[in-house]
């Protein structure tokens, strides 16, 4: 799948470096790192992706019973390497019917994953409150994770933030009830760290909630 690149934030058009910017700039939110064109699934881009990735590459391994991987975006041209990743996986619902997850890694002020929250972000705000409960708890790479419910989101979607290595890590269900995966114990990898285990990752149709 072949495109240009576009904005994180917006989808928009942006202009590469040239000789009067040395940034990626987008006629709406000024300088931004460049969104790439959406992987379908398959391991081979996968694991492009993963090996240029600075950021984490989540994704829930093992997946969930009958879920399967469904494409990766990332953000970040060659010379900076991808700034944040958002990684698609899809299968059924915990209630019945078809769920999908979008897991995002990114740097702040990135404002990917607010872009899948269906947020103005670019970062989560004030939906990140150290000093109340986690409305979640997943495993990220090893580590027990607090997870934030975002109550503004859109109504066909649940959201859900936290912090991850030292980054922003959203998850981000369709349709909402799909969000109850999230307290099923998910446990979520950094696929650079995954070896040869990439191989056996099963893989469907693209998501078109990465092309949102």
């Amino acid at each position: 799948m072949r495109g240009e690149p576009s904005c994180p934030r917006c989808a928009g058009r942006v202009r590469a470096p040239g000789l009067f910017s040395d940034t990626w700039q987008c006629d709406r939110h000024g300088a931004v790192h460049p969104m790439q064109p959406v992987l379908p699934p398959s391991i081979e881009a996968l694991g492009v992706a993963v090996a240029r990735s600075q950021v984490p590459v989540w994704l829930p391994w093992p997946l969930p019973v009958g879920w399967l991987y469904t494409g990766i975006a990332h953000v970040g041209d060659d010379i900076s390497g991808a700034r944040a990743t958002a990684v698609a996986c899809s299968g059924p619902a915990p209630l019945g019917g078809f769920g999908e997850l979008v897991l995002v890694a990114e740097e702040l002020g990135v404002g990917l994953g607010a872009r899948y929250a269906g947020l103005p972000g670019p970062d989560p705000g004030e939906s990140v409150a150290l000093y109340k409960p986690a409305d979640a708890k997943l495993m990220a790479a090893g580590r027990p994770t607090p997870m934030f419910h975002v109550p503004d989101a859109p109504a066909d979607r649940a959201v859900f933030v936290g912090e991850a290595r030292g980054l922003w890590l959203w998850a981000v269900a369709w349709p909402e009830q799909s969000a109850l995966v999230m307290y099923d114990e998910l446990v979520l990898t950094d696929l650079r760290e995954a070896g040869a285990e990439l191989s056996l990752l099963p893989c469907g149709a693209l998501s078109p909630q990465l092309l949102g």
